[in-house]
């Protein structure tokens, strides 16, 4: 009969939406805990990193129990809020961990989500898990009830040109400061790997006493692990960045990527890119040419932005002739190095001059 009592008490607490940054965890982690969080995010390490200190924050504030729940196939969600009641005669207070791998409870699950985060219960502190949120699920009903409920925190990985101080922030938590270039050099050699620079720091907190690193001492101990992927690729694409691209196609080809996919990856940005700029020059609203794009991505529509400018129609349809071509070789029906014509395509984008008088 307790737990439903703790239900009915907690039923009627009003409730108001937190979302923090992942660097205001710790303070908050330092008051008495709210009785729900939210993780969610790209980065693994990152999510791992917070879920790990919501539960030492829990057992220091006396959090004794902790029930760790997968929704995973076959998951029974009356499993949930049998958790929740579920406490010990003594009275401990709980934590229950509940993990979504794939971020999608489905109707059962989303409707035993809202159910819960509505009638949270007292002595319970509930840490749900889940990967990267996409535009259409955040609108969902039962994301935004958990998100009304409690305390949420997007985590995702630094972009490219916030990595350096992300790593430099790391470093200072073992008590060691490097470089511009050395912290640069890191940052190339890890790119889209988050895991892996960590354990690079941590190498370099073994391998060398607190103080000042050298580009050399970081040389000898950085190992290459980035994870190039044709995400980033496009993301360059965008940018500008020549020197970015042909390190990403360089590391693709090392990795063995089929070309097909690094081809439609191109493809598919530079048609965006043509049909936006036939928009603009149209006379058409931006805003309405990248809805209709499907361009929702923050740094996605920022750096399509920043192309447009520097793109005429016609250095659009040249591109698109040129990846024409490449496929083409990759049918074996023309010949050619299609890793140096994917070099020579990004390089016709990104350094292509903004048209006169734009």
């Amino acid at each position: 009969a307790a737990a439903p009592a703790r239900r009915r008490q907690n039923a009627g607490r009003g409730t108001q939406a937190v979302n923090l940054r992942p660097e205001q965890l710790a303070a908050q982690l330092d008051k008495p805990l709210a009785p729900l969080y939210v993780l969610h995010g790209n980065e693994p390490l990152l999510v791992l990193e917070a879920g790990d200190a919501i539960r030492a924050a829990a057992r220091k504030q006396g959090y004794a129990e902790r029930e760790v729940l997968v929704a995973g196939q076959g998951f029974r969600w009356t499993e949930l809020q049998s958790a929740a009641g579920n406490l010990s005669l003594f009275g401990a207070s709980k934590l229950v961990d509940l993990r979504i791998p794939n971020g999608k409870p489905g109707r059962d699950g989303g409707e035993a989500l809202q159910r819960y985060a509505r009638h949270l219960d007292d002595g319970v502190v509930t840490l749900i898990t889940l990967p990267e949120i996409d535009w259409a699920t955040r609108k969902v009903g039962w994301f935004t009830t958990l998100v009304e409920a409690g305390i949420a925190v997007e985590l995702n990985a630094p972009e490219r040109d916030r990595l350096p101080d992300w790593i430099a922030q790391r470093l200072a938590r073992q008590q060691q400061r490097a470089p511009a270039d050395a912290l640069g050099f890191i940052a190339d050699h890890v790119e889209g790997n988050l895991l892996a620079a960590h354990q690079e720091i941590l190498k370099l907190g073994l391998l060398h006493p607190p103080g000042d690193l050298s580009l050399d001492d970081v040389r000898g101990a950085v190992l290459n692990v980035a994870r190039y992927n044709v995400d980033k690729l496009r993301q360059a694409l965008l940018d500008g960045d020549p020197a970015r691209c042909a390190r990403l196609l360089e590391g693709l080809k090392g990795e063995g990527e089929a070309p097909l996919l690094v081809l439609w990856a191109l493809t598919s940005e530079i048609r965006s890119l043509a049909n936006l700029r036939q928009g603009l020059d149209d006379g058409q609203p931006l805003p309405a040419l990248l809805k209709a794009e499907r361009v929702f991505d923050e740094r996605r529509k920022q750096g399509v932005q920043r192309a447009l400018p520097r793109l005429p129609s016609s250095a659009l349809r040249t591109a698109i002739l040129h990846a024409a071509r490449i496929d083409r070789m990759i049918k074996g029906l023309t010949g050619g190095d299609v890793w140096d014509e994917f070099l020579q395509l990004c390089l016709r984008i990104t350094r292509s001059p903004a048209p006169a008088g734009r």
